[in-house]
């Protein structure tokens, strides 16, 4: 595997690198594991690498999506705006359950609780709900980047928020309409916003928003849609 020099990284990200992310084939079947830092080296990214993933899309009771800005000490797409939070299951028995992506969930719930502050409690496994999953690839500079197979996830509640400042430099909630503003900008290049976030944006996002409360029916665990 490439050696890269990390020196100019933040020391807390740097530390998440040696995480062990699942290494997955392009349907989504489990062949391995590896660091977070191989699985997102564009070195190896473009020699096929792959890894499962997740995007939690949170909304509260007025049916706001709760976005954040990632911050500034983020390896991959740092100063981005994003969905409530994206993140990867580990390599861990806990999170590769897959029956009905149990572990996935789990990760989920996790990374919640260590990005926003979301106690365990307030959202749990049962409540987040998986919809389909996506395939994508993008270059987050010359070194870093993403190719992930991509669990979309959905939760309605109202929630407390403790944001860690390491991974998480704002937030805030938006409908539907300070959403295509907020896209508008990132089109003028007034912002920026993570790809994968762009894509399912300009996708299904919307109409997803629109059937917040009968959701059933775009529910797809068969296909992976190639973006």
């Amino acid at each position: 595997m490439p050696e890269v020099n990390t020196d100019n990284l933040d020391e807390q990200q740097v530390q998440l690198l040696a995480e062990m992310c699942i290494l997955i084939d392009e349907n989504d079947k489990k062949i391995g594991a590896d660091t977070k830092k191989n699985c997102h080296l564009n070195e190896n990214i473009d020699k096929g690498l792959l890894h499962r993933a997740f995007s939690v899309f949170l909304f509260n009771t007025e049916d706001k999506l709760l976005l954040q800005q990632r911050s500034d000490a983020k390896i991959t797409f740092p100063d981005c705006f994003t969905n409530t939070c994206c993140s990867h299951p580990l390599s861990t028995p806990l999170e590769l359950q897959e029956n009905n992506a149990q572990g996935v969930r789990q990760a989920a719930q996790r990374r919640l609780r260590a990005e926003l502050g979301i106690p365990l409690e307030q959202v749990t496994p049962e409540e987040i709900f998986y919809l389909t999953r996506i395939h994508y690839k993008a270059r987050s500079d010359g070194i870093w980047g993403e190719h992930e197979i991509d669990y979309i996830l959905f939760v309605q509640k109202n929630v407390t928020l403790n944001p860690d400042p390491n991974e998480i430099k704002s937030y805030c909630y938006v409908t539907q309409e300070e959403l295509k503003q907020l896209l508008e900008k990132a089109s003028k290049n007034e912002i920026k916003i993570t790809p994968w976030f762009k894509l399912i944006a300009e996708t299904f996002l919307f109409k997803w928003w629109d059937n917040l409360h009968n959701l059933n029916r775009f529910v797809d665990h068969e296909k992976i849609h190639r973006m």
